[in-house]
């Protein structure tokens, strides 16, 4: 009888070309297919909760594979992690209800991008943040972050191939920590690049470049030439899926 499990995972996503399997190209999916099978002795399909772009990390994200095995979940657990590269880590793994599918049965995720607003980048941060040594408006960016809570056609703000293109955002939000602009959404989906272009839009705003007033006009007008430039993958991180 094939058993489901879901899996807690974390990956730093530098150095892959995104979660979803590609012929000749190092990813996340990938990667974690091949350990099954270094495992399990057969081939295994794994399904994410999102597809995080080339340069994308998570540290909440959720997937599942369904197999038969003798293996214990301890063990199934212990193995992935002893055969996985060092940036990518298993952090729960657990036997799921049969009908338990980490995309369809997802409610919302929500993801962080973070910015960091100092003259000097720390080593230790760049692979993580965008560094931006500019002056920027930060008060104008939290003022128009919650406009973006909506339910809405997110194609300005996207690179959106699909015929359903209404995602409803629940918080989006700036904050400040430190010399760390932080901004925080969710969402019940997401489009490709939404979350990027959304934060490239917030920086145009901070720059002074748009005003937050202008927001409801681009989404009227529906064009993606009026929002703001795609942000750099590096400082989005996919933080939870809820269930």
């Amino acid at each position: 009888m094939l058993q489901n499990y879901k899996l807690f995972l974390s990956y730093d996503g530098t150095d892959y070309h995104g979660w979803q399997r590609q012929p000749k190209k190092r990813t996340i999916q990938g990667t974690l297919e091949n350990a099954l099978e270094e495992i399990l002795r057969k081939k295994t399909s794994l399904i994410g909760a999102g597809r995080t772009d080339a340069g994308v990390h998570a540290s909440g994200q959720v997937a599942h594979f369904k197999t038969k095995t003798s293996m214990k979940e301890d063990e199934i657990f212990r193995a992935l992690n002893s055969v996985l590269p060092r940036d990518i880590r298993v952090n729960y793994l657990s036997i799921a209800q049969a009908d338990f599918h980490a995309r369809k049965s997802a409610k919302s995720k929500i993801y962080q991008y973070r910015i960091l607003n100092a003259r000097d980048a720390s080593p230790f941060l760049i692979r993580y943040t965008l560094h931006w040594a500019s002056p920027i408006d930060v008060e104008s960016m939290k003022k128009a972050a919650p406009i973006f809570i909506r339910k809405h056609d997110f194609t300005p703000f996207s690179s959106n191939r699909l015929l359903h293109p209404v995602r409803e955002i629940t918080l989006s939000e700036i904050r400040k920590k430190g010399k760390e602009i932080v901004y925080t959404v969710e969402a019940n989906g997401f489009l490709r690049y939404m979350v990027r272009t959304i934060v490239g839009t917030l920086l145009e705003i901070g720059r002074g470049k748009i005003t937050p007033e202008e927001i409801d006009e681009i989404f009227k007008e529906g064009k993606r030439s009026q929002a703001g430039p795609t942000a750099p993958a590096r400082g989005l991180c996919l933080i939870k899926v809820n269930y």
